[in-house]
């Protein structure tokens, strides 16, 4: 297993765990559905699906200042992931679930900074 996927599993147990340790408070209220969406935001979605996936997404990064840099936005992405997940929770767990997230934040990008070699950044 990479070290990308590692990552992605690490941060999505994180997110997971803000998830279940609030849906007590989250039973009762409504979920998401296609019904919901606006026209034109489902138009704007069909277009793109359309469109198909960008060729971007199927770019390997050439250097390691890439696959730092694309690592960076990764943990970051999964950082504001699970500040809205917390978000979405009870008040009362919210500043320890935020403050879960933070520390998982910082573990992994410590953690990606050990192995890329770059302690510096």
């Amino acid at each position: 297993m990479d070290a990308m996927t590692q990552t992605r599993r690490a941060l999505l147990s994180c997110l997971l765990a803000c998830l279940l340790g609030s849906a007590g408070g989250l039973a009762g209220a409504q979920t998401s559905n296609d019904a919901m969406v606006t026209p034109a935001a489902a138009s704007k979605q069909a277009r793109e699906i359309a469109q198909g996936d960008p060729a971007r997404w199927y770019r390997e990064d050439a250097t390691a200042q890439q696959q730092w840099r694309t690592r960076q936005k990764e943990i970051g992405a999964a950082l504001d992931e699970a500040k809205r997940a917390c978000g979405q929770g009870p008040a009362a767990e919210r500043a320890g679930c935020l403050k879960a997230a933070q520390q998982t934040y910082k573990e992994e990008l410590a953690a990606a900074r050990a192995e890329a070699g770059t302690q510096g950044r």
